[in-house]
């Protein structure tokens, strides 16, 4: 049989974390056992948010440390804000919990101190820029086509309610692109950006556009352009349910590691 998994969760009021109660509550093997509000501590989790066609209720902390030692979880799956999610995923590795990273905007710096940790104590660790199977796969696809289309720009589009730009997903593209192409500068040498920003953030020469738009959720373009014809690659996820089965997927395996990785395509068979 296998062993439940005993789950806490941070961010229980924003649309991603009340998806992923819902997800953990309908999963045999996980158990909820609490969730993570910078409000309402000591309240129910079903005094705030609705608890509709979701069995589980569970206690709210507002201290990640108060937390985890009361509910002694195998995994931490962060879901809340850029600050608050180093904070927790430190927490977690002290207290031998396996962090499970979706919440994006982390800096190279902070990712670097959670990937040392993680790594020093043995303990799992799997930050993921974007859980959609389809999202992964078009980072994939787009960086095998680099090795055959160097010139290359992405567009992201997500929802007005995000605050980082660009997106994890869209700087995770762009460093798999690296990987296989050399820096190069695109469009004229003498272009002149007569509205400044226009052309968008450079990234090791290839640009990256964000577009935010009440209606949206997550959606990327990477597009490729060589002599006569374009290459475009497409991603969209009209909702977060798309996010669930890479979730579902990185809970099971950051119980089976013991080190530090990024991107949920290097646990896809």
């Amino acid at each position: 049989m296998n062993k439940v998994i005993k789950i806490v969760v941070t961010g229980p009021r924003g649309k991603m974390g009340r998806e992923a109660i819902r997800m953990i509550t309908n999963t045999k093997q996980f158990q909820l056992v609490g969730v993570i509000d910078r409000n309402n501590n000591g309240k129910g989790l079903s005094e705030i948010v609705s608890m509709e066609d979701q069995g589980q209720d569970c206690s709210v902390f507002t201290d990640v440390n108060q937390c985890l030692r009361e509910t002694k979880p195998d995994c931490l799956l962060e879901l809340s804000v850029a600050d608050a999610a180093y904070e927790h995923a430190l927490a977690a590795i002290q207290f031998g919990v396996r962090p499970v990273i979706g919440t994006t905007g982390l800096s190279q710096e902070q990712l670097a101190d959670i990937e040392r940790e993680a790594n020093e104590n043995k303990i799992g660790c799997i930050v993921a820029p974007n859980f959609a199977i389809g999202a992964v796969l078009m980072m994939k696809f787009a960086e095998m086509a680099a090795k055959h289309f160097p010139d290359v720009e992405i567009i992201e589009m997500h929802h007005d309610e995000k605050v980082d730009a660009p997106s994890g997903t869209a700087l995770k593209t762009a460093e798999m692109i690296q990987r296989q192409r050399q820096e190069k500068q695109q469009g004229h040498p003498k272009e002149i950006e007569k509205l400044s920003g226009v052309r968008g953030g450079d990234f090791d020469g290839m640009k990256i556009h964000s577009i935010r738009l009440p209606g949206l959720v997550a959606h990327q373009q990477v597009l490729f352009g060589s002599v006569g014809e374009t290459l475009t690659i497409r991603h969209d996820s009209y909702n977060r349910t798309s996010f669930m089965t890479g979730v579902k997927k990185a809970v099971e395996t950051v119980m089976h590691v013991d080190s530090y990785i990024y991107g949920l395509e290097n646990i896809l068979e």
